[in-house]
């Protein structure tokens, strides 16, 4: 798969991740289409990546804005998605605030679903393109308390990309689905996550760069970071039970730190 001087829309393009993207597309000569809800970043960032850019403020977590987008954006040839645009809130259930919960689950679910059903019969009309759905590494893991909704959400993201990408290699489509699922990412989402720079994790340059290279080799799930990786194999052989239990202790301890 050639990246190359192709149309990609990027979801939550404003900082991160999705800057990251922005910027690696820009590289290899493509036209992007920027959405975040940040007007001021994604016009800053549109005026340093020096390839034709239009910008998409939006707020996915609402509905019809997230429809706007996928008007606007519907005759432009998309040829590459990349479903960026996400947050998650540390805390017990407790506490955290139930329209918060909800934005989240429309941002980080319903957002990403409708983008792809939009763009996904476009793509298989013409027979080429790609769907990167960035869920985490957390979605491949059985839960993740104190940060319940979160983890929630990314897991539908991978099993739904995973059931897609397969459906579609059923039918001979040569069309690209993939789950891009890091483990910690030195962004700001870490920050707004958790309440601190706590992990030690990649860059977002890095899980970039990673993601391209197993895109182009058709990787349906993608996990930057060797450590991660191995962390994720060896999850598969311990209780599910254990799992909970360790996740609890580790992100219990960052509340603490997050309400000192």
């Amino acid at each position: 798969m050639d990246f190359s001087n192709k149309m990609v829309l990027i979801t939550g393009a404003s900082s991160g991740i999705g800057e990251a993207f922005a910027r690696a597309f820009a590289a290899k000569g493509c036209s992007l289409i920027l959405v975040a809800r940040r007007s001021d970043r994604l016009h800053a960032l549109a005026g340093e990546l020096g390839v034709p850019c239009e910008v998409l403020p939006a707020d996915l977590s609402k509905e019809d804005e997230v429809l706007r987008v996928a008007e606007i954006a519907k005759d432009q040839n998309v040829d590459v998605l990349i479903n960026c645009a996400g947050f998650g809130l540390l805390g017990a259930e407790t506490d955290i605030a139930l329209t918060d919960e909800l934005q989240m689950i429309d941002l980080n679910v319903r957002a990403l679903h409708i983008l792809t059903k939009k763009f996904l019969p476009q793509l298989t009309a013409k027979g080429s393109g790609a769907i990167l759905n960035v869920a985490s590494s957390a979605g491949l893991l059985p839960a993740g308390p104190y940060l319940n909704t979160y983890y929630a959400t990314k897991a539908y993201v991978a099993s739904f990309t995973q059931g897609l990408a397969e459906e579609l290699s059923e039918q001979g489509s040569n069309v690209y689905v993939g789950a891009l699922c890091p483990g910690p990412v030195m962004t700001g989402f870490t920050k707004a996550a958790r309440g601190s720079e706590w992990d030690k994790g990649i860059s977002a340059e890095e899980c970039v760069t990673y993601a391209l290279k197993k895109m182009a080799k058709g990787k349906r799930v993608i996990i930057p970071g060797g450590s991660i990786r191995a962390g994720i194999f060896f999850s598969r052989f311990l209780p599910r039970k254990t799992i909970a239990k360790f996740l609890a202790k580790f992100q219990k301890k960052k509340v603490i730190e997050k309400a000192e």
